[in-house]
């Protein structure tokens, strides 16, 4: 009867359902509902009724205008109100100097799904109470930011009283944690870190607030610096007690709290390493701690706190965060305040003396700006804040000036469905509850008692028993029968036993199943058999709606009777319409400019001809210049005048022009504009707008007819003054001439004083070389007199000239024809901006092409000039009224001799304002040698003093006291005279502190290399600070297009000695890769300009050259068969070595198959040798020479070389009677073969000679020389490398050669070729290799969308499946487009040329605008076909948005609560000193630097692995952990071992962990014998294994134990390897790869073990090399389970093992199961664990453990094992057998201890064997009377540890992946995890789409990577 039951309750629950296709034309929110009772219905939602009449056909629950229309009593009809009740609103009083808001108290409650907007007004005081507290870094490098602020007690003084009129201020100051590693814990040390400080504490409030400066600044006088070990700081807990101790700091409670953070370091935060070394393991209690004497007393005993939590805590007391940071750390603290709602960050300088400022600054920006935010708001309801348009505003969008009211919206809505769980099924406390909504900065709130109601129908409450409607057989519950067991039907009519007989009704119309084939008829009702299906018939799929974006519905609806029922504000087929119009309103708050519709959140505008903008605004982009472009129309049709002003000209012009007396104001038209008439220097006014009539395509102009024009009364004036000035002139003239004494005369007059005078302002210099910081002074030089007009000085620099004329220096002339730089400078006529300050913008890339074009252009006159390079931009101070515009720099090459030609081609283009097109200053230049420079200045009106830029030419050459002379030449434009001609410097050469030096004068590196690694070296003599310069030049070698130029400085600080320059090197291009005669491409990098007393050493300068790949060596027997005699003294056989000769080579030799002797040795060829003989004596081995037949051997090439074709030789010696093969010999012997000749019928010798030549993609050419004999024809056998020969294709031709054809792209192939004759198969040639050539790439793999907002997404792929080569770039193109999927706009294109970045961050895309994107990627062929998506970001799910990504490994904070989810930190680059800091934070001589930790620790929730690879892109590509160390190239040989066990399965403890520990015991007794394996070299695998994996899973360490300090691996022995990877090679081949584990000492091989999972022979593959992390496992079986384990070793022994179980599943023939399928699909599964593991109190001695069945296990289960021991040993460990498979199953433990920690394990036992184990760690703490704990004081916690990924399922060539339990791994990296959150002993479930990587990195630091991504 149970059956039925269950059949008749989904029976009648669907009864609603299945009548709604009837009646309802659309469905509803309440029809989706699918509510089968009273209650459930009117909990559905607002507007939901229901009708409890009898007699009813509708569907009972639905709108309440519904059931009227189905006639149901309108008296009867069931519903639910929500109410809404302002109970306290006060208007604001603007005159209270206080926070206010208003209303103040509301109450209200909400149906599920209501949504309600309260208006809400607020309130901030022009000068309102101010809490200042300053907390200040007292660690030893802060010492002079102290001093500097308790000189500042007057500046911070008035600046209070400026901000605030009641105001306090107080001071705390912080270090670190007292205990190692953070401090040195020496007794001297702990008393006195640091001469004259104090002792290390880690924070202390100082000084509470107070409103008495004087006391404040007495107060702060007395505090001393302190110090600590390591360089963060704790300042994380000294910020969390600020917040917290409020009665102790002195918050007042309606102020504005601003807590000011000072400091120069990073900072330590929850789980960053260090406090795990220090044992501190509790998290942080949030409460607060402070002593008597206001000191932090849990620093030693509570974690750091985590930023979410103090982003929380900050909010929750309305502290305001300001960071003051030096440059040091200003990066770190830049990430951090952005997850602030408000905070702000200010540039602290080295010694805090600009601290006011930033404060004064911040608190400015703070008032200007206002962030809302709901605290205390129940989980059951949502906020949102709009502005008062109703746009949603994020934080801080509210700009609400002080002393103003600020109006503003909030959105509340209850939730129906929380984490997948009906809002009415939760707590109380998750549906009511206080809520508090006001600004962050406000301690006053508006209140609200917010409930959601689950209402319940009373009818439920009186059912009627027996009814008569029902029969009797039911009872009849608000007008419907709730049938007894056995009976079925809406009317409890149908008995269950006869119920299958009436079918006629369960049969669709145009059907031949019975309810579609998916359900059961029972009383002419379909039933169906699962919840996917509906419908009367069954016929519909809930899961076959209509998608949009790839989402049922949109996700914004559910699928109900093969319809989308939208939820509230959504329409369209696909719920992608939404019925708000907000993406659709225009920069003025309207509905699409007035010009369009609103449809389906787009606006559809009217076609004008015009280019809009999706809201149907004028697309100012499209239209840049609007006035300018209607210019000379206007001019040309208002006024007759411009450059139309010809009738035919101004006929052209589109539009007409409307003269107006009065323009329309600016404000209400596109653009006004003015200019002036060139004609009559009038100036003109119009204005441009839309036309009136909008089927007009052109714009509207309208002029205004009057003109400004200047006035014109005393025109007739200009010519009489200009006549009289110019008779004046000529008088004064003739006196001066002809009259001595007038001279006398004029000089007495004001007007012809002296003169206008120039020159330098300072007569001598006097540098010291060692403290230079630059190679060129900035010299002033002043002007006297009026400046009332402009002055240009030309100028001259000449070194050296303190030397003699018979100096010897002197006497040395250089080389006219020497080619040497000329340093350019010119002045831009352009504004200098910010961006060309990085020389990587695109502002700056564009600027630096147009300076190289148009200078090239014009330096091409001079003869041998080359190009210029080098191009940088500046700004000079001094420089008079150009001081803002852009100076460049750049240098050019050419002769010595043309430099007088170069000085005047550039002061001739310099004066012209031109360099070709580009627009400089006149007035200004500089071109400088290495001993001379010349220029010139301008001096503008009104200026009196430029400063001249000269070059000091300080070279190693220099004497030790050298004089440079500047001399200002002459004016050749103004009327100055020249004053104080010369300046003199005088530069002294000082002992040098430190020599800086390249480590070698060349270096080679290849193009693969990617980067070139220049070190630096400093030879110390002095310690101290240094810098030097350095930069990079080209040589045959060129900038961009073989690497990229780099230039610099490099700072050493004390006691470093070396630094490393990286150069990117670029790929050959597609022309380079055809040349045959390349170029030797070199580049050099000098060193220059040594600072701070140091000088350049040995090598200053290094050469670089960029080789590509170099083909290696090939060593080979000159011939295949040799013949002595046995007369022979010395058998001698020739090995030859071709290609590639200049560089040593080395291989080994060895005999095979010789009678007398086994002879090996290596064969060593010097540079340039191209043959080497090995030389056999054979009588110096015992036994008579005789004749024999023996092989020689070539092996083991060394790294540049490589065996050729011949690897092999045949060697016979004979009696003289001639060469006989083995096989003929041992014939003859037998007397089958006649002695004296070879018979024609035996077989045939190998084919010689043989060689092969790939003729394409597909095809390779074989070519071969006959044997002797008559060969009939020729077998052909060829493989794919690293496949079994015995799988080989065989190919029969009757020629000497053979074409193989359709084979794979870039693949490796091996041949052998063989003559036959009537007697059979010859001998096979050996192994001859070829690798066909590339082909064009197939498309990327899937895309997918990471959306951050609505304009910018972050864009990523695959690597295509057929990669045909090596990928060398991406391109991508996006492209607006309309539902048409037509361009609307142009196709933008980014080509990427890293081809491991397969990601594009996209910003700035039109909001509510679809984009089509397209990926495809290329090799040494060409361009791939494209992979295209189409998405718009709009109208994505509303999911949590993606933090922006951070370039650094970050970290998620699961635990912060709802309103913090997804926070990013930083990875342990935080945990680094401040580079370059002047005092890093470190006391004492035994400094302890961070990332120098090496020790092995755990902590809840963390990963115990280390160095896994840190990609900065989460979907990094899976081939970059296939490469071994160094990427070997070589093929190895390793042996393998198989043990074979007693019995069938291995004998073996229940301590498996799967995926993250190791396997404990395992007794194996047996034989053991060896077989060769060959490893595939990676850089071979091609065209099918590789790079065209199929399919592949990751298991990583996603599991945590418990931290043991004390039980840690013996120093040397390497910790787990860090990973698997397996990946599918075909349906019984697998590669196995795995990273390098962590090791004190070198690692020196691995061994991998496999087995079958359900017992079976074990092997083992042992990898003798470390450079090796993968292996390739082939025979496996299809369809089954293997247990493979990964271990390394070290000279201390074996690690632990890494485990995974992996099955490979594909189609098998089913007369043959253990035979897959011929070109079946393959693809990779792993069974799952039990499910999470739950603990229940039983007593203090008891606990009750529960789990779930494995979602998928290896078999069917017939039972669990349970064991059960202590975490730290000691005890015996406890087994349980457990028997059944229910879906959850239960175990109760007796007999435990208390306080101490068991470890548990579950295992399901299934018919395949025992599936992955489950793990958790619990203990029992009596506290109180018996209350649990773990650690902490949480009632009791749980941790699951998932061991192994449990549900996999990826397939080939399908665009989605998916996964279903914790710690998956796509082929790109990609992992999908579930995160538990564990609180009060409550265990949740929170399943998200995630990219995780956990590890420890560098020993110190947790690094978590999460990102969401959306798959189309």
């Amino acid at each position: 009867m149970g059956r039925w039951t269950i059949h008749l309750s989904v029976g009648l629950g669907l009864l609603a359902v299945l009548l709604t296709s009837c009646y309802a034309e659309t469905v509803n929110h309440c029809l989706a509902a699918r509510a089968n009772t009273c209650s459930l219905c009117i909990q559905s939602g607002k507007g939901c009724a229901y009708c409890p009449d009898e007699i009813f056909n509708g569907p009972r629950c639905d709108l309440h205008a519904n059931l009227l229309a189905h006639n149901c009593s309108a008296g009867a009809i069931i519903t639910a109100h929500s109410s809404r009740k302002i109970e306290k609103e006060e208007q604001i009083n603007v005159k209270l100097h206080q926070a206010q808001v208003s209303p103040q108290l509301m109450s209200m409650s909400f149906l599920p799904g209501e949504e309600k907007v309260v208006d809400m007004e607020v309130f901030a005081p022009t000068k309102g109470p101010l809490d200042l507290y300053i907390l200040m870094d007292f660690s030893n490098s802060m010492a002079d930011d102290l001093d500097n602020l308790k000189r500042m007690g007057k500046e911070l003084a008035s600046l209070v009283e400026k901000l605030s009129d009641d105001y306090t201020i107080g001071f705390g100051k912080f270090v670190d944690k007292v205990v190692e590693p953070q401090t040195d814990m020496r007794p001297i040390k702990l008393a006195q870190p640091w001469p004259n400080s104090d002792p290390p504490f880690s924070f202390q409030n100082v000084i509470k607030l107070t409103n008495d400066l004087d006391f404040f600044t007495s107060e702060l006088q007395k505090e001393r610096i302190s110090g600590n070990l390591d360089a963060p700081e704790g300042g994380f807990d000294a910020i969390l007690q600020a917040a917290v101790c409020g009665d102790k700091i002195g918050w007042r409670s309606h102020s504005t709290h601003l807590l000011v953070f000072s400091t120069e370091s990073a900072f330590h935060y929850e789980s960053d390493g260090a406090n795990v070394l220090s044992g501190i393991l509790p998290r942080n209690d949030e409460h607060c701690h402070l002593d008597a004497a206001d000191k932090y007393t849990e620093d030693t005993r509570q974690d750091y706190p985590s930023v979410p939590t103090l982003v929380r805590l900050l909010g929750k007391h309305n502290i305001i965060p300001i960071f003051a940071i030096t440059n040091h750390s200003f990066t770190y603290y830049e990430k951090l305040y952005k997850y602030f709602p408000i905070a702000e960050l200010g540039l602290l300088q080295e010694d805090s003396s600009n601290i006011l400022t930033i404060m004064g600054n911040a608190f400015e920006s703070i008032r200007s700006k206002m962030s809302m935010r709901a605290e205390d708001r129940p989980k059951a309801i949502n906020a949102q804040f709009l502005s008062s348009s109703g746009k949603v505003a994020e934080y801080g969008a509210f700009q609400v000036k002080p002393g103003e009211i600020g109006k503003f919206k909030v959105r509340l809505q209850a939730q129906k469905m929380v984490d997948e769980q009906h809002v009415c099924e939760l707590n109380k406390a998750d549906k009511e509850g206080l809520m508090r909504v006001k600004p962050t900065t406000f301690g006053t709130a508006l209140n609200i008692k917010a409930e959601v109601l689950c209402p319940t129908c009373s009818c439920e409450k009186s059912p009627a028993p027996r009814a008569t409607r029902c029969n009797g057989n039911g009872d009849l519950v608000c007008g419907k029968c709730q049938c007894y067991d056995g009976w079925l039907g809406p009317l409890c009519n149908c008995s269950a036993s006869v119920s299958t007989r009436d079918t006629a009704m369960c049969m669709g119309p145009g059907t031949t199943e019975l309810c579609s084939g998916r359900g059961t008829c029972l009383c002419g009702i379909c039933v169906c058999n699962t919840e996917q299906f509906e419908g009367p018939y069954c016929q519909f799929d809930k899961t076959q709606c209509q998608r949009f974006g790839g989402f049922l519905c949109n996700d914004r609806g559910s699928c109900v009777m093969g319809q989308c029922a939208c939820n509230d504000g959504w329409d369209g087929p696909a719920c992608e319409c939404p019925k708000s119009s907000q993406t659709c309103l225009d920069s003025k708050g309207g509905i699409c400019n007035g010009r369009g519709d609103c449809k389906c959140g787009r606006c559809e505008c009217q076609d004008t001809g015009m280019p809009l903008t999706p809201t149907c605004e004028a697309n100012f982009q499209a239209q840049l210049g609007m006035c300018e472009a209607k210019r000379s129309c206007v001019q040309c049709q208002a006024w007759k005048t411009g450059e139309r002003k010809d009738e035919d000209k101004c006929k052209e012009c589109k539009f007409k022009v409307l003269m107006v007396d009065e323009l329309k104001e600016s404000d209400k038209v596109i653009d006004a504009c003015s200019f002036r008439d060139e004609d009559d220097d009038c100036t003109y006014y119009y204005t441009v707008d839309y036309p009136q009539n909008r089927t007009d395509k052109e714009l509207e102009v309208q002029v205004l007819k009057k003109k400004e024009c200047p006035p014109a009364g005393f025109l007739w004036l200009i010519p009489l003054i200009m006549f009289l000035m110019l008779l004046l002139g000529l008088l004064l003239l003739c006196c001066w001439k002809y009259c001595a004494c007038c001279k006398a005369c004029l000089a007495l007059l004001p007007c012809c004083k002296r003169g206008r005078m120039v020159g330098f302002k300072e007569d001598e210099y006097l540098l010291r070389q060692s403290l230079l910081t630059s190679d060129h002074l900035d010299t002033p030089m002043v002007r006297t007199g009026p400046p009332k007009s402009t002055d240009v000085v030309r100028w001259k620099v000449t070194d050296n000239v303190h030397r003699a004329p018979n100096h010897p220096q002197a006497q040395i002339q250089p080389n006219p024809k020497e080619t040497i730089q000329f340093p350019v400078s010119l002045r831009l006529n352009r504004m200098f901006s910010e961006n060309l300050s990085h020389p990587e913008y695109r502002d700056t890339e564009l600027l630096r092409k147009e300076v190289a074009d148009n200078l090239n252009e014009v330096y091409k006159q001079i003869p041998g000039a080359q190009k210029v390079q080098k191009t940088s931009f500046r700004t000079q101070r001094n420089a008079g009224k150009r001081q803002d515009y852009t100076i460049m720099d750049t240098v050019l090459s050419a002769p010595r001799s043309s430099y007088p030609d170069i000085v005047k081609l550039t002061e001739k283009n310099v004066q012209s304002g031109n360099f070709r097109d580009l627009k400089v200053v006149p007035g200004y230049y500089t071109v400088a040698t290495d001993r001379e420079a010349a220029g010139a200045v301008e001096f503008q009106q009104g200026v009196e003093l430029v400063d001249v830029h000269v070059p000091l030419f300080v070279k190693d050459e220099d004497d030790d006291k050298k004089q440079l002379q500047v001399e200002a030449v002459d004016v050749p434009l103004g009327i100055a005279e020249i004053g104080k001609r010369f300046v003199n410097i005088t530069i002294i050469k000082e002992h040098a502190k430190s020599v800086f030096s390249f480590l070698q004068p060349a270096y080679t590196y290849s193009r693969s290399d990617g980067v070139a690694n220049i070190p630096v070296s400093r030879e110390i003599i002095e310690d101290g600070r240094t810098q030097v310069t350095y930069r990079t030049r080209d040589l045959t070698a060129k900038d961009k297009k073989d690497y990229v130029t780099v230039e610099g400085d490099l700072t050493y600080g004390p006691g470093e000695t070396q630094k490393t320059v990286p150069v990117r090197l670029l790929e050959l291009g597609e022309k380079d890769g055809l040349l045959e005669d390349k170029q030797v491409k070199q580049f050099v990098m000098d060193l220059v300009n040594p600072r701070q007393g140091a000088k350049l050493g040995r090598f200053p300068r290094t050469t670089v050259t960029i080789t590509d790949q170099p083909e290696p060596s090939v060593m080979m027997f000159k011939k295949g068969t040799q013949n002595f005699t046995m007369a022979d003294p010395t058998y001698t056989i020739p090995v030859v070595r071709t290609r590639n000769q200049d560089s040593p080579a080395t291989v080994k030799w060895r005999t095979k198959k010789a009678q007398r002797f086994e002879l090996s040795g290596p064969l060593k060829f010097a540079p340039g040798e191209s043959e080497k003989n090995i030389v056999i004596d054979p009588r110096a081995h015992p036994g008579p020479v005789q004749p024999e037949t023996f092989q020689l051997e070539l092996f083991d090439p060394s790294s540049n070389a490589a065996v050729g074709e011949r690897k092999t030789t045949l060697v016979n010696v004979t009696d003289g009677a001639g060469p006989k093969s083995p096989e003929t010999a041992q014939m003859q012997s037998m007397g089958f073969i006649n002695q004296k000749c070879s018979s024609p019928g035996g077989h045939l010798f190998s084919p010689t000679n043989a060689r092969a030549t790939a003729t394409g993609p597909k095809n390779i050419r074989l070519n071969w020389e006959p044997p002797s004999g008559n060969p009939l024809g020729y077998k052909v056998k060829y493989w794919i490398y690293g496949d079994p020969e015995k799988d080989a294709q065989v190919v029969d031709v009757k020629t000497t050669h053979a074409e193989l054809t359709n084979l794979y792209p870039y693949c490796d192939y091996e041949m052998r070729v063989c003559a036959y004759n009537g007697v059979g198969d010859g001998y096979e040639t050996d192994v001859i290799s070829c690798q066909t050539l590339e082909d064009a790439p197939g498309e990327p793999g899937r895309l997918a969308f990471n959306v951050i907002s609505p304009t910018v997404t972050q864009v990523s792929w695959a690597e295509p499946a057929e990669t045909n080569g090596n990928i060398t770039a991406y391109e991508v193109l996006y492209t607006p487009i309309d539902d048409d999927m037509k361009p609307v706009g142009a196709a933008k294109k980014v080509k990427i040329d890293n081809p491991k970045k397969r990601m594009l961050l996209i910003e700035n895309l039109q909001k509510s605008q679809t984009y089509q994107y397209k990926v495809r990627a290329k090799n040494s062929v060409g361009w791939g076909p494209f992979r295209d998506a189409t998405i718009n970001l709009a109208s994505q799910p509303a999911r949590p948005l993606s933090i922006p990504i951070i370039p650094d490994i970050p970290i998620v904070d699961a635990e912060a609560g709802d309103e913090y989810d997804s926070y990013l930190m930083y990875s342990n680059e935080v945990l680094k000193s401040p580079a370059g800091s002047k005092t890093p934070s470190v006391s004492g001589e035994d400094q302890i630097m961070n990332g120098k930790w090496d020790q092995s620790f755990l902590f809840p929730g963390s990963s115990a692995s280390r160095n896994m690879s840190a990609s900065s892109s989460p979907m990094s590509t899976l081939s970059s952990n296939y490469r071994g160390a160094g990427g070997s190239m070589s093929t190895m040989e390793t042996s393998t071992t198989y043990m074979s066990g007693q019995g069938n399965s291995l004998s073996r403890r229940q301590d498996m962990m799967i995926g993250g520990g190791a396997m404990e015991g395992g007794v194996i007794r047996g034989g053991v014998h060896t077989k060769e394996v060959v490893m595939r070299k990676r850089s071979e695998n091609r065209g099918y294994f590789d790079e065209n994996i199929r399919d592949s899973i990751v298991m990583g360490d996603v599991s945590s134990n418990f931290p043991d300090l004390d039980t840690r691996l013996t120093p040397g022995v390497p910790d787990t390897p860090t990973r698997l990877v397996f990946s599918a090679l075909g349906p019984t081949a697998l590669k196995v790869s795995w990273q390098e584990p962590h090791c004190e000492r070198d690692i020196l091989g691995y061994s991998v073990l496999y087995q079958l999972l359900n017992g079976g022979e074990v092997k083992r593959i042992n990898v003798t090399s470390p450079a090796e992390n993968s292996v390739i496992v082939q025979d496996l079986l299809p369809n089954h389970s293997y247990l493979f384990k990964v271990k390394a070793q070290s000279q201390e022994g074996w690690g632990p093992e890494r485990e995974g179980v992996i099955t490979i599943e594909s189609a098998v023939d089913p007369k043959s199961p253990l035979s897959p399928m011929p070109g079946s699909p393959f693809t990779l599964s792993t069974p799952s664990a039990p499910g999470p593991l739950v603990f229940t109190a039983l007593s203090p001695e008891a606990l009750q453990l529960s789990w779930e069945k494995p979602r998928k296990p290896n078999g069917d289960i017939l039972g669990y094992v349970v064991t059960c021991e202590q975490l730290h040993g000691g005890g015996d460990v406890r087994s349980f057998q457990v028997n059944g498979d229910s879906s959850e199953t239960s175990l109760t433990v007796p007999n435990l201890s208390e306080n101490v920690p068991y470890k548990f394990k579950v295992q399901a036992r299934t018919t395949q064997g025992f599936g992955p184990e489950r793990e958790g760690i619990i203990t029992i703490e009596s506290q109180d009377g018996g209350s649990m704990s773990q650690y902490s004081s949480q009632s009791m916690t749980r941790r699951d540890v998932f061991n192994l990924p449990t549900e996999v399922n990826t397939r080939t060539n399908v665009s989605h992946t998916m996964f279903n339990d914790p710690g998956y791994f796509t082929a790109d990296g990609m992992m999908m995890t579930t995160q538990h959150s564990e609180t009060s002993g409550m265990v949740t479930r929170q399943i998200t789409k995630e990219v995780v990587q956990r590890s420890v990195v560098g020993g110190t630091t947790v690094t978590k990577k999460v990102e969401r991504f959306y798959e189309s």
